[in-house]
């Protein structure tokens, strides 16, 4: 035998022994011949040809059949057959692969559903973006079908639009269009049972055959044949059989039906016929109205009706006395349109269940008015006591006068009914309702409301005395109290209200009533609604402070007083700041909300005094100063505003934002030298890198250049990494004409604050202003861009650049990149709507949406993109929405208001200047451009938003 085909084991022993092989027992699970030396060979198609001999040749040379392998544990026929599949050439698909499946024996793993996820997720995005595509290729398709095969609706349509025009006479004069089919008729043959003649009726019993006709037959009602269908003595008809069954009787009363049916035909025609004209006196119209108001009930519904009807027959029969059962199978009755049946159920209920008001009151609901009035007539006879019927009695009396009668008897019977007196007080006079309530009190005592209605009824002395008998009678009751304060301030005892409020709180405290806080806040609202202000301080002062802990008071009281601003109640809101302010003198941000309230609820007056004890109380805040300061400004009145920052110079002598204040109001009031010698003297005592600017920029407006850049190398040399010095020099030395020093500040600017995106644009643009080239504009922006990655400005400049250069190529591709690196940024996808070509524009608009939707650049570029497409409705409420996202931009401000200008009206021109001067923006490359101009600093909002919308051109 071969070494190479047959694997063996040899072991050496002293005698000879036989070589075990595979041959001659089982083969060991997973065994592969050759596996252990390596020598595993390669199948070719002759391998796997359907004429390959599956037998193995033995080493003595004889043929054996193999032995079939049974599946391992655990592994079925049908998966052994699926892991013994074709994978051959012969069965590979270049489209669909092999026949079978490759890995349908590896166990499904977490990563395999994990790539199962991600290729779905991927078919459903490539879906996505062929939907639209799909859609419309679709629709196109159904169009041209049903332009080749249209609906026989569609067909018929015009004629259905002219059957509009139809009269009612020829609608009536179509007959009626019968069943005439084959089908039908045979149908039919067997329904139709046609009545004996009463002539051959007669004639047969004349001649004696009727037993003859008889005979053979099934009586009638299913007896015997010698069973008569009623008793001997029986007389079915009147005046018919006498004692016995005779067959004469038979033939009088047979001959007469006919007779019968005529006259009952005619009964009925009389009544709808007239009997002058002899034409119908039926109303058509109301005869179809009578036949749409019969509920049909479907078969589902009538057999659930049948089956409640049953139950609650059940229940009225087994326990009736009980007054719901009644009431429900009233309604069962109701719903399925037995409105009779209904109320022969109420009675009946009403004659068993007298005891229940319940019952009474559903007969009357299913009564008419008159009839309802009479049941509850019977009801009150019953149940004298019961308020509910009397209420019901009075409210069925249209008659005010009626009504009051009822109610009247009914307090008669019930005189401590609250919700009676109630009534019977809402109907009457003052002069009569006061009587009313006098009684009334008497009889409900505990009544709050009677009390204090007779109270405001009542002069103020018997007011009075009327409070004092309702707290003696309900001592435990808050309203009491603050109604009697409520009452003194309204007449002017101002100072008596606090006195009762707190007596009021005593008294309550000490006949252990809980003082509930956010109820008493209530009250104190209700109190300010009611015109009595005092009374709302009062209740605040007692109550505000209870079940409090210490460290949450000013948290609480802030969000008591937000709460009550929120609804309205100011004067609440104020007192609960008061409070606070007794308790924490010293917290300017209490201080400083009071003031805010005075400002927007409060009279100038109220302000100013409110500001003057801030600024007592926390003279070291400065933000108190500052508001103090402006409010004496914008008065009127700026020698009392510079008193005011005299003051706060000696409470803060070191304070930038005192010194900046100081020197802005001489500025604004036009005297310069002061100014200058108030920031002069800022940089020395209070030396800050706004001091100096705000110096440099009031240099810059009164035309001293030199002084500025003095000022401003000054200011360098000791702040040299505020980069807002490098950009005024620079463009300071562009004013004058000096490019190559201004070049000279943008450079140091860039060399030591690498990170302000501005100097690097300004720097870029002077390059391409003064001949430096568009090369190197470029490569300044490309380091600023390698040195501020992922920054929209700066590719937003470079594309500007190439945009401006005509160079069409390098500004799509400087585009793709940008919004590849900076896909959220808002300004770039507005330029790239503004520079793409108008068919892709809606399509960029969309993409631009779905990475910013909140963007208010983003919805500008698409409401400008409606105004393009004349859609002015669209794009105005485009624009309001970009400003309603962000009132800080003003260059969207100014957008809106040049489309207004010339396709707006005055209204809406006037609306968006005053929300814009509300706004107050300052954000955005036109409005800053325009409003940090030399000589543009005293310029309004309006002014600015002017000139701003001039540089926006919309068609």
């Amino acid at each position: 035998f071969s070494f190479f085909s047959v694997d063996f084991f040899v072991i050496m022993s002293s005698g000879p022994r036989s070589v075990p092989t595979y041959a001659t027992r089982d083969v060991p699970t997973n065994y592969v011949a050759g596996l252990g030396r390596g020598a595993i060979g390669f199948t070719t198609r002759s391998d796997i040809g359907p004429a390959r001999d599956q037998q193995i040749a033995s080493d003595e040379g004889g043929m054996q059949p193999p032995q079939a392998q049974q599946p391992p544990p655990g592994q079925s026929a049908a998966d052994k057959e699926k892991s013994e599949a074709d994978y051959s050439e012969t069965q590979y698909d270049e489209e669909y692969g092999y026949g079978g499946n490759l890995f349908g024996d590896t166990p499904y793993e977490e990563d395999d559903a994990e790539a199962d996820r991600v290729y779905e997720a991927i078919d459903e995005r490539m879906d996505e973006r062929r939907k639209r595509r799909r859609e419309e290729q679709l629709l196109e398709n159904m169009k041209k079908y049903r332009q080749e095969r249209p609906k026989i609706s569609d067909q018929f349509a015009d004629l259905k639009r002219e059957l509009a025009s139809v009269p009612q006479t020829e609608w009536e004069s179509i007959p009626d269009v019968g069943d005439y089919s084959l089908k039908m008729k045979q149908k039919r043959k067997a329904d139709i049972y046609t009545p004996l003649p009463d002539s051959v009726m007669q004639g047969n019993m004349a001649k004696g055959q009727v037993s003859s006709i008889s005979s053979g037959m099934a009586t009638p009602l299913g007896m015997g044949g010698l069973q008569t269908p009623m008793g001997g003595n029986a007389t079915p008809f009147a005046g018919g059989w006498g004692g016995a069954s005779s067959l004469a009787g038979i033939t009088s009363e047979s001959g007469g039906l006919a007779q019968a049916r005529g006259t009952v035909l005619s009964l009925k025609l009389d009544k709808m016929s007239d009997s002058v004209t002899g034409q119908t006196v039926v109303d058509p119209k109301g005869y179809l109205t009578d036949l749409n108001s019969i509920k049909i009930n479907s078969d589902a519904e009538v057999g659930d009706i049948k089956k409640a009807r049953l139950l609650l027959r059940s229940v009225t029969t087994t326990n009736p006395k009980h007054g719901p059962g009644w009431i429900a199978a009233a309604r069962v009755e109701e719903f399925a349109g037995k409105i009779v049946a209904a109320r022969a159920i109420m009675k009946q209920g009403c004659e068993i269940c007298p005891d229940s008001e319940d019952v009474w009151l559903e007969a009357a609901r299913l009564q008419s008015s008159d009839n309802a009035k009479t049941i509850l007539a019977n009801a009150v006879h019953h149940l004298p006591s019961s308020v509910k019927i009397w209420l019901q009695a009075a409210e069925l009396e249209s008659d005010k006068e009626k009504k009051k009668i009822v109610l009247r008897r009914a307090l008669e019977f019930i005189p401590n009914s609250v919700k009676l007196w109630r009534t019977a007080v809402s109907l009457e006079e003052a002069a009569d309702a006061r009587i009313l309530l006098g009684r009334a009190v008497e009889c409900v005592p505990h009544s709050v409301d009677m009390w204090l209605a007779l109270a405001r009824l009542e002069t103020y002395d018997q007011a009075r005395r009327v409070l004092n008998q309702a707290r003696q009678a309900i001592p435990t009751e808050p309203a009491i109290w603050i109604t009697a304060a409520k009452l003194e301030e309204a007449h002017g005892h101002v100072e008596k209200v606090s006195i009762i409020i707190e007596k009021a709180v005593s008294v309550l405290t000490r006949d252990q009533v809980v003082i509930d806080r956010e109820q008493w806040l209530k009250e104190a609202e209700a109190a300010e609604h009611a015109g009595a202000p005092v009374t709302c301080a009062s209740i605040i002062q007692q109550s505000v402070w209870r079940g409090v802990e210490d460290d949450d008071r000013k948290r609480t009281w802030m969000d008591d007083a937000n709460s009550c601003l929120a609804r309205l109640a100011p004067e609440t809101a104020r007192a609960i700041y008061a409070h606070a302010l007794t308790v924490f003198p010293a917290k300017k941000s209490i201080w400083k909300a009071a003031c805010d309230l005075e400002k927007k609820h409060g009279t100038q007056a109220s302000l100013e005094a409110m500001l003057k004890k801030s600024v007592e109380s926390c003279p070291q805040a400065e933000i108190l100063w500052l508001i103090y300061a402006k409010e004496k400004w914008q008065g009127g009145d700026v020698p009392a505003a510079r008193e005011v920052l005299v003051d706060a110079f000696k409470a803060n002598p070191d304070s930038e934002e005192i010194w900046l204040a100081a020197a802005k109001l001489e500025w604004e009031s036009d005297q310069i030298d002061r100014a200058r010698v108030l920031l002069s003297k800022a940089c020395d005592m209070a030396p800050s890198p706004k001091v100096y600017m705000k110096l440099a920029l009031l240099e810059r407006e009164n035309g001293e250049i030199d002084t500025e850049l003095k000022v401003l190398d000054n200011a360098i040399s000791k702040y040299p990494t505020f980069e807002k010095y490098y950009m005024m020099a620079g463009q300071a030395c562009e004013f004058i004409g000096d490019n190559s020093r201004a070049r000279g500040y943008y450079q140091q600017g860039v060399r030591r604050c690498p990170a302000c995106i501005p100097i690097w644009r300004l720097a870029a643009a002077l390059e391409v202003r003064t001949g430096g080239g568009v090369v190197k504009a470029r490569s300044l922006l490309e380091l600023a861009r390698l040195k501020n990655p992922k920054n929209g400005q700066l590719w937003l400049a470079a594309v500007r650049l190439e945009a401006a250069h005509k160079n069409d190529k390098m500004v799509t591709t400087l585009m793709a990149k940008a919004l590849q690196e900076c896909p959220d940024s808002g300004i770039l996808w507005a330029e790239d709507i503004k520079i793409a070509p108008r068919p892709s524009r809606r399509a960029k608009s969309m993409e631009a949406l779905k990475r910013c939707d909140n963007d208010p650049y983003v919805i500008a570029a698409v409401a400008s993109l409606f105004v393009d497409e004349r859609k002015y409705p669209k794009a105005r409420k485009w624009f309001d929405r970009a400003v309603k996202i962000d009132e800080s931009i003003g260059d969207v401000w100014a957008q809106y208001y040049s489309f207004e200008l010339k396709h707006g009206t005055d209204e809406t021109k006037e609306d968006i200047q005053k929300r814009c001067e509300a706004a107050a923006p300052k954000y955005g490359e036109k409005w800053c451009g325009v409003s940090k101009a030399i000589g543009n600093r005293k310029l309004s909002n309006y002014d600015i938003l002017q000139q701003v919308a001039v540089l926006f051109e919309t068609p």
